[in-house]
């Protein structure tokens, strides 16, 4: 039986799962010897926070400032986001830890390979992949790879020169960039580019100190020559042929990348591909998208809810008491809530002689489907809205 049939047929609730992830992540740190972050995103949610954004940084900086460990291992999901975003953790994790190493076995693209690349070592699962690192950038109303389109303009600089002009679609393509954004896209560009030319001698060729067949002796030189390699070959979009595409374990062996390879170690690959499987429960049994979780801290961050909002009465700020009624996105349950605002137990009689539920303490509605539900933000903004704390 596979791991994801085994959690479904314990038909675990959210909480339940949350629990198993922090039980998963204290698994690995004894067999490790380590300390794991997990940060994870929801790739499939059609969601613009998915990606990594500056309020990640705060919040890893937060979570991780305080914590007595030379040794950090990051389990990374992400679709990619802001470089920058990706430069400031990185700084921050190597100012405060001695290693670094990154397991992969979702998802890590572009601004998250770029993560991965800063890493001592990087752990893979036969599932896992890491994606191109060519910029994406804005040009008109489409996002380009900077490297297609700055291949493109030297294209057409040289044709230009050769026939001493540009054919009337092309010109009209130039035309649509100015002299200081065709240098942004080049910025963007090179930012990538040395990054990880930079990080690679310094972290991942740290301890390569001999070649392995010839066992010559490696010099600075000869790691500075290969992370060059691995960079062009990582940002050269004709290679590659999608910003999206899965790069695996024997691709990136094959431009010169060691990666250390999870299944070989069955404890190991069974802890990984669980923490795996429960961040994609949680993901696709809750309102969750986004997850900062270490052994004894967590934080997941959630969607608003959407269709089925309740509505709030004509003049919140004299509301005793707040009725809703939430239906399940999975089966349509319908669930009768009500939220109170003064302490009078009669409210508690009445509305549950009506079949009303009183709002849950954890803000969560658990379907037995085994959808979870997260109205914590309704609850800020009701509280907001009358001036009151509920008191349920």
């Amino acid at each position: 039986m596979s791991y994801l049939s085994d959690y479904i047929n314990q038909k675990l609730s959210g909480i339940d799962f949350e629990q198993e992830l922090l039980r998963l992540i204290g698994e690995y740190n004894k067999l490790r010897n380590t300390f794991l972050f997990v940060y994870a995103s929801a790739i499939s949610k059609q969601i613009p926070a998915i990606s990594l954004i500056e309020d990640d940084y705060y919040t890893i900086y937060g979570m991780l400032s305080l914590v007595n460990s030379k040794r950090c291992d990051v389990y990374l999901e992400t679709p990619g986001g802001s470089g920058e975003t990706a430069e400031e953790i990185v700084r921050f994790l190597r100012d405060k830890f001695e290693d670094v190493d990154f397991v992969i076995s979702g998802e890590a693209k572009s601004a998250g390979t770029i993560m991965a690349l800063s890493g001592n070592n990087i752990l893979m699962t036969n599932s896992g992949s890491l994606g191109p690192i060519d910029a994406q950038i804005k040009i008109g109303r489409s996002v380009q790879s900077a490297y297609d389109y700055m291949e493109w303009v030297k294209e057409k600089r040289v044709e230009a020169l050769k026939m001493g002009k540009l054919n009337p679609f092309d010109a009209t393509m130039v035309a649509q960039i100015s002299p200081g954004e065709l240098n942004g896209v080049g910025n963007a560009l090179d930012f990538a580019k040395d990054l990880v030319t930079d990080w690679l001698p310094k972290y991942k060729f740290k301890n390569w100190t001999e070649t392995e067949t010839s066992k010559t002796k490696v010099t600075d030189e000869m790691k500075e020559k290969r992370a060059h390699k691995i960079v062009k070959d990582l940002i050269n979009h004709n290679k590659w042929r999608s910003h999206g595409r899965s790069i695996k374990i024997s691709d990136l062996e094959k431009i010169g990348l060691k990666i250390e390879k999870i299944d070989s170690n069955p404890k190991l690959a069974e802890i990984v591909y669980k923490i795996q499987t429960v961040i994609k429960l949680l993901f696709e049994t809750t309102n969750t998208f986004k997850i900062f979780a270490t052994e004894s801290e967590k934080l997941f961050v959630s969607a608003a809810l959407q269709g089925n909002h309740p509505k709030l009465p004509p003049t919140p700020q004299k509301a005793e008491v707040v009725t809703m009624e939430i239906e399940c996105q999975k089966c349509g349950k319908n669930f009768k809530i009500y939220a109170k605002f003064v302490d009078d137990p009669k409210i508690d009689v009445d509305f549950k002689d009506k079949g009303f539920v009183p709002f849950p303490k954890d803000s969560k509605i658990h379907c037995q489907c085994g959808f979870e539900i997260d109205i914590s933000g309704f609850k800020n903004n009701l509280e907001t809205q009358i001036g009151k704390k509920m008191l349920n």
